[in-house]
């Protein structure tokens, strides 16, 4: 019997920061954003230039990382990176220009807070309207290691503004769900409704307020 074909496995490396900065680039950055596929609160975007002369060790696509390592990760890329920034589009703004969108707009607010600023832009999956060249990379977070810094950057900051929203909103468990559609996320939207920082655009808090309207 024929093998399934196996899912492709990439090597998070510094290999094409490398590749640039032999060609004259001197800031290499890497992009990246946490909270797409939330229900709730901002999608968070980081950038970062990594410092060749001062490497991370276990730097991988944030998804990978457990979350007490993620954190600690983080610490280090904040202290040995050349330059990092975060920048956020809030759920308003998701709703009014959508996610694809938004998270650009994040991206492109995180690239503008650097300093120095970059002159190339490795960015995971998507472009950044920011004027240097750059290239969009499928799964970058997983292969180059700049876009999965910024990965782990994104993911502790927003992770980090769910649990201070989790003490502001009580019962929708945001510290652990991190606004994702969990089963005891959607059950509380059904009994509690949206608040403020829901996505309205999103399919299950539309659900929600329909639901409280016929209450």
């Amino acid at each position: 019997m024929p093998r399934e074909p196996q899912p492709e496995k990439f090597r998070c490396t510094g290999a094409l920061e490398g590749s640039l900065r032999r060609q004259g680039y001197r800031y290499v950055a890497g992009t990246d954003e946490a909270g797409r596929g939330s229900l709730f609160g901002p999608v968070v975007a980081a950038a970062v230039i990594l410092d060749p002369g001062r490497p991370v060790r276990g730097i991988n696509d944030s998804k990978q990382v457990a979350a007490p390592v993620r954190e600690s990760l983080a610490e280090s890329i904040k202290r040995a990176a050349v330059a990092w920034a975060v920048g956020l589009a809030s759920a308003g703004e998701i709703d009014a220009i959508n996610i694809y969108q938004a998270s650009r707009l994040a991206m492109r607010r995180a690239v503008e807070g650097l300093s120095p600023k970059c002159d190339y832009l490795l960015v995971d999956a998507l472009k950044v309207d920011w004027p240097v060249p750059q290239q969009a990379l499928i799964k970058g977070d997983a292969r180059v290691r700049a876009i999965a810094a910024a990965s782990i950057l994104a993911k502790v900051d927003r992770d980090a503004r769910l649990c201070e929203f989790d003490r502001h909103y009580p019962g929708y468990n945001l510290a652990s769900n991190k606004g994702y559609p969990t089963p005891d996320h959607l059950e509380a939207l059904q009994r509690l409704g949206p608040t403020p920082l829901h996505r309205r655009s999103y399919a299950p808090v539309q659900l929600s307020m329909q639901l409280m309207l016929c209450l």
